[in-house]
């Protein structure tokens, strides 16, 4: 379950310092861009104003179910990070990376981001293309884009020291209340190896959807196909999802209380590892002193938690993390510095 590069890839790379929110899935445009001035959509009919209340609405897409309930969790930090981020234009901006880490390699790397001028929605442009370089020359790339009203696709390509790793293709298509996705990964017509995600998610009513993925991968000597269900029911300020499939399942609560607090409950169990996980998570949100504070607890006595402070307005963010691991006494932090 989950991103094919994920699965493919050899060795998950090590957390940076400062974290650093990953781009699974689709993306929207990256912040940071104002986008073109767009002109205003002539008013419905009453009959179609009717219909749209009649009908469902689009569940979103299969990756993102779980989602609202992840970003309530910290992300693990451990070293020192300084990010640099600098819009060239409305379309184009380029971001400049140090990390010094104990753990990991220490090292220097480049992104540019470039967001077209299509514009599908107030927050939405494209095509998107995004990709950095570390001073090793591994590059991570992806390229999205709008084919239709209703398609879109997603090109990812990962190599390693001018290797080729990884690379997939994602094509997804929203209908009016379902969202259909194709992925296929490392394809090698030689070899006959490679990865098939399929994806399907129906609303059923305006609070409950269901889907399925279907994974199938084959490589010399081994095939295999998993298969797992998906519900997820969405309330006035919580989302409930659950996850069941031969691999195990996955649950998630996200509860909204106000403004400021938000908290999550997050379950996994591996029938392969014989292994459970039950974690709890925060969100604090401080407007008024430009804080953001993160922290959670698991069965595995696992404590972190992570600090983000703006000091407007001045374009500059500090962040602060610190993890414990309390079974395994093993203790982790991590400072970064974002300007821009």
């Amino acid at each position: 379950m989950g991103s094919v590069l994920a699965a493919a890839s050899p060795s998950p790379a090590p957390a940076a310092a400062g974290g650093g929110q990953g781009v699974p899935g689709l993306m929207s445009v990256p912040p940071g861009f104002t986008m073109p001035s767009v002109s205003s959509v002539p008013p419905a009919s009453d009959q179609q104003t009717a219909d749209a209340d009649s009908s469902l609405p689009n569940p979103g897409t299969y990756e993102e179910c779980h989602r609202k309930c992840k970003e309530v969790f910290p992300l693990q930090m451990e070293g020192v990070r300084l990010v640099v981020n600098k819009g060239l234009s409305n379309h184009f901006q380029v971001s400049h990376t140090v990390t010094l880490s104990t753990l990991a390699d220490s090292g220097y790397r480049f992104g540019a981001t470039y967001v077209g001028s299509k514009q599908t929605g107030p927050a939405e442009s494209f095509p998107v293309m995004v990709g950095d370089m570390d001073n090793t020359g591994s590059l991570n790339a992806q390229v999205i884009h709008q084919l239709a009203t209703a398609v879109r696709s997603k090109i990812a390509i990962q190599t390693q020291q001018h290797k080729f790793v990884n690379w997939q293709c994602d094509m997804e298509y929203r209908g009016e209340d379902f969202t259909s996705a194709v992925t296929l990964g490392n394809p090698d017509v030689l070899v006959g190896s490679g990865i098939l995600v399929a994806h399907y998610l129906q609303s059923i009513t305006p609070s409950l959807a269901l889907g399925g993925e279907l994974v199938y991968h084959k490589r010399p000597g081994e095939e295999g196909t998993v298969t797992s269900l998906l519900g997820r029911y969405t309330g006035n300020n919580y989302v409930a999802t659950l996850t069941l499939g031969g691999a195990g399942a996955h649950a998630t609560y996200y509860h909204k209380a106000n403004d400021q607090l938000q908290i999550g409950v997050e379950f996994e169990a591996n029938t392969r590892m014989q292994d459970t996980t039950t974690s709890f998570g925060y969100q604090l949100d401080v407007p008024k002193a430009n804080l953001l504070f993160k922290g959670t607890v698991d069965s595995n006595w696992v404590v972190g938690a992570t600090l983000e402070k703006k000091l407007l307005p001045l374009p500059l963010t500090l962040a602060l993390g610190a993890f414990l691991n309390h079974r395994k006494n093993k203790f982790q932090c991590g400072f970064s510095v974002t300007i821009g």
